[in-house]
């Protein structure tokens, strides 16, 4: 009898071992999965974003990377949407009702982007709207994320951060070439239409979530006790420490420092003719990189001190992201290397470098939430490099009109490129600012005489990923703003 289950153990085994990185297989994890493929797979959209808001709207670049932060916004308030659902359970529950609310937001907002929108401000607001459901979501999948990272050793917290982010990437992967592909066959509306479909996988989702209702004597009590107020002191008093702020700090000033995004998106449009079709192909490349980038980080950097992976993050990608400066200044032509190819090697590069810093990111920011409010903690730490990732967008696009960088003119583009990536050196000095060792073990012992309440159920995430599905396509990406 064993010897006929084997086989079927040994398959069991191995997909958790290998495809769930030692993640227990259950109908909640799938579905936690699952939202995280949808936020890869709204990557469908970006490159018809990005055209619609360039050639149908007509805006300039540092036009495009204005709105881009704008549309960013509900990523920094996302502890809002965590005390709301915290505090204002929709029929005695706090996650499944606000799961199928973000699905049917994103399939409406996405609906009037393809048939009522025909102005940047319209844009700016229906691109929120779309943000804002995959926020929530968002917000949702990340509390269950944190809750079980809590509850496991520190290098079993990268794993599951590596598989639910490694998820998303899968889902871009799926949509990559299609996207490009698509804007080829039809116009920018029928993408969006076409995107619309994939926010209902989250109304499914939420039904696989394990949720015991909330009893009428527990929401009373909350209401007593103002469960909200005292979890923001909790948060207050937590947020003080040097273990927490510093760490974050440095995080917040690396992140914060300015990109050329949007700038380097005209550019390979309207300078180099790239296409949509190729720019799908890069798409391609850099959706199996990112997937080479959580492999490589779980395999050989997990165990690694955040403060030298970091701390060498920031040199490396400041050297890796000058070699655009070969593109831009077309010296890759003098080397007898095609524009085409060096983008489709340049984007490889960067993407497996940039997943590779950008993971311990998420690592530290689950280990420093301490006892009781990790949820909410862990939520406010990532609004702050959402924020950080809105001020990137912005000081980027304002530097971008300094320079008089525009959709036709890119003269001082080698100038702008320089200064963004030289500027994410600023924060290298204040690496020692970061923990040598697990922060949870000195986050425990300056915790012992604070009181919790119990565990809040919301938090998070980075731009990452999720908000790939509003940021425009970039070609290559700068390794210190893959995110988010």
């Amino acid at each position: 009898m064993s010897a006929t289950f084997s086989p079927l153990k040994q398959i069991k085994k191995t997909v958790k071992d290998t495809l769930l990185f030692g993640n227990k297989p259950s109908p909640e994890l799938f579905a936690i999965l699952s939202v995280y493929f949808v936020q890869g797979i709204l990557g469908l959209a970006r490159l018809a974003v990005s055209f619609f808001l360039k050639d149908d709207l007509g805006l300039t670049p540092a036009q495009m990377g204005a709105l881009v932060g704008v549309a960013a916004v509900p990523w920094v308030i996302k502890p809002l949407f965590g005390f709301i659902s915290d505090g204002l359970p929709l029929f005695r529950y706090r996650r499944r009702p606000y799961l199928v609310i973000s699905g049917l937001l994103g399939s409406i907002s996405w609906i009037l982007l393809a048939t009522v929108v025909t102005n940047a401000w319209s844009a700016m607001v229906t691109l929120l709207l779309t943000s804002v459901s995959v926020a929530i979501s968002d917000v949702i999948v990340d509390s269950l994320v944190v809750e079980r990272a809590r509850k496991e050793s520190l290098g079993q917290a990268g794993s599951l951060q590596s598989l639910t982010w490694g998820m998303s990437a899968f889902g871009g992967l799926i949509t990559a070439y299609l996207s490009g592909w698509l804007l080829e066959q039809f116009s920018n509306q029928t993408v969006f239409e076409i995107t619309a479909i994939f926010p209902f996988i989250v109304c499914v989702a939420a039904w696989f979530i394990a949720e015991k209702p909330v009893s009428k004597d527990e929401l009373v009590s909350q209401q007593d006790q103002s469960l909200i107020k005292q979890q923001i002191k909790q948060v207050w008093q937590a947020i003080k420490q040097k273990s927490i702020f510093l760490p974050t700090a440095f995080v917040f000033l690396w992140q914060a420092t300015p990109n050329a995004d949007s700038a380097f998106f005209y550019f390979t449009t309207n300078e180099l003719g790239f296409e949509p079709e190729f720019l799908g192909r890069v798409r391609l490349v850099t959706s199996v990189a990112s997937l080479v980038g959580v492999f490589v980080y779980q395999k050989f950097l997990k165990n690694v001190s955040f403060r030298n992976i970091l701390g060498w993050s920031v040199v490396i990608s400041a050297g890796l992201g000058m070699t655009m400066l070969l593109l831009v200044t077309h010296t890759n032509r003098i080397l007898g290397i095609d524009d085409h190819w060096f983008s489709l090697g340049d984007s490889l590069i960067l993407t497996v470098a940039g997943q590779i810093a950008f993971l311990p990111i998420l690592v530290l920011s689950a280990r420093l939430c301490p006892k009781g409010i990790e949820a909410t903690l862990f939520a406010l730490l990532m609004s702050i490099v959402n924020l950080a990732g809105l001020l990137s967008h912005e000081l980027g696009a304002l530097i971008t009109h300094w320079l008089g960088v525009t959709e036709t003119n890119f003269d001082n583009l080698w100038l702008l490129v320089i200064i963004t990536n030289l500027s994410t050196l600023l924060p290298l000095p204040l690496v020692k600012w970061l923990p040598n060792n697990d922060p949870q073990v000195q986050v425990t012992d300056e915790q012992e005489n604070i009181a919790y309440l119990g565990e809040a159920y919301e938090h998070h995430n980075l731009g990452t990923v999720p908000d790939d599905a509003i940021i425009p396509e970039v070609l290559p990406k700068f390794v210190t703003n893959n995110n988010k």
